[in-house]
């Protein structure tokens, strides 16, 4: 296995504590959890869960490129909703940033997320 690298972008939003935007290990990067932020302003664009998600995902793509590669190459994505009930909306703006096959996935409703966010996204991409 070889040295972790560190991933940076400043075409996403930075880091709001002590971690990382991604860490690339050999062919696989681990993004963190990405928010519906502004990469310029650090604040969680309007428009509630639709919004906030295609946001995430832009954030996403734009980590994902400084490793390397695209959300086409995802193969696990843990998604984490302040309400369980935008699952159905959340699968909707998944369906327009991402094209199958799609990666494994799992969703959880949690008491509460940074900023008061509606959604965040962590996902694994295997380049």
């Amino acid at each position: 296995m070889s040295s972790p690298i560190v991933i940076h972008t400043d075409q996403a939003p930075a880091a709001l504590g002590t971690y990382s935007q991604a860490i690339r290990v050999d062919s696989l990067v681990f993004l963190s959890g990405s928010l519906g932020m502004d990469p310029q302003t650090l604040e969680l664009v309007e428009g509630g869960i639709e919004a906030q998600a295609e946001q995430a995902f832009r954030n996403m793509e734009a980590v994902a490129r400084a490793a390397g590669g695209s959300l086409a190459d995802m193969v696990k994505m843990t998604v984490f909703l302040q309400d369980i009930k935008d699952f159905q909306a959340f699968n909707q703006v998944m369906a327009r940033c991402c094209k199958p096959p799609y990666p494994a996935r799992s969703a959880f409703q949690v008491a509460a997320l940074p900023k008061n966010a509606a959604v965040e996204i962590e996902a694994v991409l295997a380049l």
